[in-house]
């Protein structure tokens, strides 16, 4: 088969063009694009070893990773294969998400500090150390926030707001259950946490003043939100300017029992998802990540976004 022809079968492939687009930007690991495509490593792999048989992409080693980029030296047909993919990819489905992830995963990339904790986390449990436990870990950095007024949104029965509240100057609890808010309350007082105040209202009209907190957090909640991106904008106006939001919540996934077993609405997000709503919402300074996962099936991830207004 002619080196054209072989370039032509390459290029065949949707998955084979996303490729090529997201390499046009920079050069790329496996682990990046299995992360920006959500499509398996073997895969990804398979598909980067067809494209550079063809002499299309090329790749060097760095440690243990292997980074791929376009290749810099194809002759004028081959570089016109590669410009036709690139064109080719932007009328696919899932090109606008691609670079959205891309993006995240460029400027995580920059990042040095995420990087040094990946390795830091990586580590936590390899050894057993007596006294060392992730509890022990949260007590600890609780105590370096500043005097701050929190909105816990979706907090049910407060767990986390009554560790907040130990420490910042204001936490507001709010869930739409009247039962777990009634609850909250009476354990907020009995714990003499005066702070410490639960309110019934939805996400998508917290009764919290606009302008009013510091920061805001929705800590495995607006997966259960009839519409997340509202939420997400409600969430801003509460915000005063250069305030934070927090977010943990669910990568998407494939457990449809969720809806049934919690009552889950949404199956996760896609980070390109989330990456939008925020922009959406006003939100600068956005970081998305995957920072944990469960051992056990259906291998929950949870998804750490954080931005400012």
């Amino acid at each position: 088969m002619t080196s054209t022809l072989k370039s032509l079968r390459a290029l065949s492939d949707p998955t084979r063009l996303r490729i090529v687009a997201l390499l046009e930007k920079d050069e790329l690991s496996v682990n990046e694009l299995q992360e920006i495509t959500r499509l398996g490593q073997s895969r990804i792999s398979t598909h980067l070893g067809l494209l550079a048989d063809c002499e299309l992409v090329k790749s060097r080693r760095e440690g243990k990773r292997t980074f791929y980029r376009l290749n810099p030296l194809a002759d004028s047909v081959a570089s016109e294969f590669i410009q036709l993919a690139i064109r080719g990819a932007k009328e696919l489905a899932e090109h606008n998400g691609d670079q959205i992830n891309l993006k995240r995963i460029l400027a995580r990339r920059r990042e040095q500090a995420q990087v040094f904790f990946n390795q830091v986390a990586g580590r936590f449990d390899r050894v057993y150390g007596p006294g060392r436990s992730w509890e022990a870990f949260g007590h600890l950095l609780l105590r370096i926030l500043p005097p701050l007024v929190v909105a816990d949104l979706g907090a049910g029965e407060g767990l986390l707001s009554e560790l907040l509240a130990r420490r910042c100057k204001k936490v507001i609890a709010v869930d739409n259950s009247e039962k777990i808010v009634a609850f909250g309350a009476a354990k907020a007082k009995k714990n003499g946490l005066k702070n410490l105040e639960f309110r019934l209202g939805d996400l998508q009209t917290p009764p919290v003043e606009p302008g009013s907190v510091d920061l805001v957090i929705l800590s495995q909640a607006l997966h259960h939100a009839a519409d997340p991106a509202a939420a997400l904008a409600s969430a801003a106006k509460l915000l005063k300017p250069h305030g934070q939001l927090l977010l943990l919540d669910l990568l998407a996934h494939k457990f449809e029992k969720a809806r049934e077993l919690y009552g889950d609405r949404w199956l996760g997000f896609a980070e390109s998802d989330l990456h939008r709503w925020l922009e959406a919402a006003g939100f600068k300074k956005i970081e998305i990540s995957v920072v944990a996962r469960e051992e056990q099936p259906p291998h929950f991830q949870t998804i750490l976004a954080v931005g400012e207004k």
